[in-house]
């Protein structure tokens, strides 16, 4: 089994959602002792947005692209890489102003390329990064949990499902703002929940 964690939080160190992205991780190796890990962390090694020069680059025909153009499209085409060998993909993603980090948002858009990830037919969309399991660590200061307020499972599920990556499951601790207590439960349940993943 390859697993890729993919962090997203914009600190690369002692950030919640890294902390229960560790402990899927480390459950999953449990479970698999020879699984092999990828980690990215995207506070580290940032992904650089898509601008004007980055769409540039992508519809230029590789044998006409500039150096430079060539470097941009081989930053994506390395995140490409990654996910494509996983076997399982582990996100940790922490609520910021109620949606995903942009830190997320850059590996998202890196990954989504047509005619490699995903392929437009008679029949609509296609995702073409079937057959593996997803999961994602969230951390949120609050309890957004099932409410309208939570704009991160909807986009997380079109998003990704749109590459083909729909089994997904959800690692929730909420409530790590609201006092000690609060959090220490968020983070005993985000336990209990990664004991009864599948």
């Amino acid at each position: 089994m390859n697993i890729l964690q993919i962090n997203a939080s914009a600190r690369s160190s002692g950030a919640n959602s890294t902390k229960v992205a560790d402990d899927i991780v480390a459950a999953l190796k449990a479970r698999n002792p020879s699984a092999t890990v990828t980690l990215r962390d995207l506070a580290k090694n940032p992904h650089p947005v898509l601008d004007e020069a980055a769409l540039q680059a992508l519809f230029t025909p590789a044998e006409q692209r500039t150096p430079e153009q060539a470097a941009r499209v081989a930053l994506d085409d390395a995140l490409i890489a990654e996910i494509q060998a996983a076997d399982a993909v582990v996100l940790g993603v922490p609520m910021y102003n109620f949606g995903v980090p942009v830190q997320l948002k850059n590996w998202i858009d890196a990954i989504a390329r047509a005619k490699v990830t995903f392929q437009y037919t008679a029949n609509g969309p296609e995702g073409l990064l079937k057959g593996k399991k997803v999961y994602v660590a969230l951390a949120r200061g609050g309890v957004y949990r099932d409410t309208p307020a939570d704009s991160q499972v909807p986009f997380l599920k079109t998003a990704l499902g749109f590459l083909g990556l729909t089994d997904i499951q959800f690692v929730y601790a909420e409530g790590l703002a609201m006092g000690p207590e609060s959090a220490e439960r968020a983070f005993a349940q985000a336990r209990d929940e990664i004991a009864a993943l599948a």
